[in-house]
C-alpha cells in the first residue's frame, strides 16, 4: 500500500562535515565522502553489530577518501573493526572503496551477484583510449562534432582509476533475503535501471529503507545506455522496479538515500518520480514529430542547458528514453549516413 500521504520531509536540517557522523537511529550512523560535481559528495551509513561496523558504500577510492575513513575509524567509530561491506550497487561512488575494507581490513563483502560481476569486470577492464563499440555508440547517440572529436583522442576515466581492485569472494544477497544488522531485521529489495540488481534495504523493525540510489529525494537517479548494452531498456526496467517497490513504502519511513538527505514521504516520492518519466516521454513523443538523434532531444527532455561536465550522463540518458520509447513501439529509428539512430514518433 502506498501509506500516508504528504509531502517530502528533511528529518536532518545538517548533514555531517568528512570525518564526522549524525545519528539516525540507534545502532545507525549517517556521514558522506566528497566527490566532484555535480553530485558533490555519497552517503554512507555505518550500522553497529556486536562483532563490528557494517558499512553501507563507502566511497570512491581516492587518497581523500582513506584519510576521512582513518578520521571516521579512530574517532566516531571508536576504533572498532569494519566487520563487513554493503554495497547497494556497482558504481564506483559506492563501492569504490570496498575491495580496501577487504584487503586491509578483513571485511567481508556483501553484494547482489550483478553487482560483484559488474565491478570486478569493470576493474579489469582498463582502456587507453575509448573502444570501436564506444565511438559507434556515441555516433549512434547524435554525440556533438566537437565533444565527439575531442574525446576521440582521450583516455576515458577507468573504473579502476576510483575503485580498488575487488579480491575474490563475497557473500550474495538476493531479492526476498532477510539480514540481522544494527539490531534489525532487514528485508533485502532489488530494483533495475538505475544499476541491475540494485539492492534497497527494508528494516522489519522501524522506519528505516535503505534506498541507495534507487529512489532519491531531490533528482531522479539516471537511467543511462552504455557500449556493452547499446539496446537496453533501463528506463522500462526502472519504472516497473519503482512500481513494485512502492506497494513497501509508507509515510513514516525514512529513506536513507545515495545523494541528498536522508527523507520522509517515500510514498509520494515514489509517485512524483513515475509521473515525472512518464510526462518526459510524453514530451519527446510530442517532440518527434520530425526525425531526431537522442542528442537532439536535450532540451525536450532535460529542460534546462547541460553543460561539459554533465553530457555523458545526459546522452546515456537521453538514449535511455529513445531505447524505451522504441521498445514500446511508439517511435521507428533509422540510421543517419553518419552513424546516428534518428527517432520519430509511429
Amino acid at each position: 500500500m502506498d501509506g500516508a500521504k504528504g509531502p517530502i520531509g528533511y528529518p536532518f536540517a545538517t548533514p555531517p562535515e568528512p570525518g564526522e557522523v549524525v545519528e539516525i537511529a540507534p545502532g545507525v550512523l549517517w556521514t558522506r565522502l566528497p566527490l566532484p560535481k555535480p553530485l558533490e559528495h555519497v552517503n554512507v551509513y555505518i550500522l553497529e553489530d556486536e562483532d563490528g561496523w557494517t558499512v553501507v558504500d563507502t566511497g570512491l577510492d581516492t587518497r581523500l577518501g582513506r584519510e576521512i575513513w582513518g578520521r571516521l575509524l579512530a574517532g566516531p567509530l571508536a576504533g572498532r573493526p569494519v566487520a563487513r561491506v554493503l554495497a547497494t550497487h556497482h558504481h564506483l561512488d559506492h563501492l569504490g572503496l570496498a575491495g580496501w575494507f577487504q584487503k586491509e581490513h578483513g571485511a567481508e563483502l556483501l553484494a547482489t551477484r550483478t553487482c560483484w560481476l559488474m565491478a570486478r569486470m569493470l576493474t579489469l577492464d582498463v582502456q587507453e583510449r575509448p573502444t570501436e563499440e564506444t565511438l559507434a555508440f556515441w555516433r549512434g547517440a547524435g554525440m556533438d562534432p566537437e565533444t565527439y572529436a575531442r574525446r576521440l583522442t582521450e583516455r576515458p576515466l577507468n573504473f579502476s582509476d576510483a575503485v580498488h581492485p575487488m579480491p575474490l569472494g563475497f557473500r550474495r544477497l538476493k531479492d526476498g533475503d532477510r539480514l540481522r544488522l544494527a539490531g534489525r531485521d532487514w528485508a533485502i529489495r532489488t530494483g533495475d535501471g538505475h544499476s541491475p540488481e540494485h539492492a534497497t534495504l527494508w528494516s522489519r523493525d522501524d522506519a528505516l529503507v535503505i534506498t541507495g540510489d534507487q529512489v532519491l529525494p531531490s533528482i531522479s537517479s539516471n537511467l543511462g545506455v552504455y557500449a556493452t548494452e547499446p539496446d537496453a531498456d533501463p528506463v522500462g526496467d526502472w519504472l516497473a522496479s519503482c512500481e513494485r517497490l512502492r506497494q513497501f513504502a509508507r509515510g513514516d519511513q525514512i529513506g536513507l538515500c545515495g545523494h541528498g538527505r536522508p527523507f520522509t514521504g517515500l510514498p509520494v516520492r515514489f509517485r512524483q518520480l513515475i509521473d515525472n518519466h512518464h510526462s518526459a516521454l510524453e514530451r519527446l513523443l510530442a517532440a518527434l514529430d520530425e526525425p531526431k538523434t537522442a542528442a537532439d532531444c536535450f532540451p525536450v527532455l532535460f529542460k534546462r542547458p547541460i553543460g561539459t561536465g554533465e553530457y555523458g550522463l545526459a546522452l546515456v540518458e537521453a538514449v535511455g528514453h529513445m531505447n524505451h520509447l522504441h521498445a514500446t513501439g511508439r517511435v521507428t529509428r533509422t540510421r543517419r549516413a553518419d552513424g546516428a539512430w534518428l527517432f520519430r514518433a509511429v
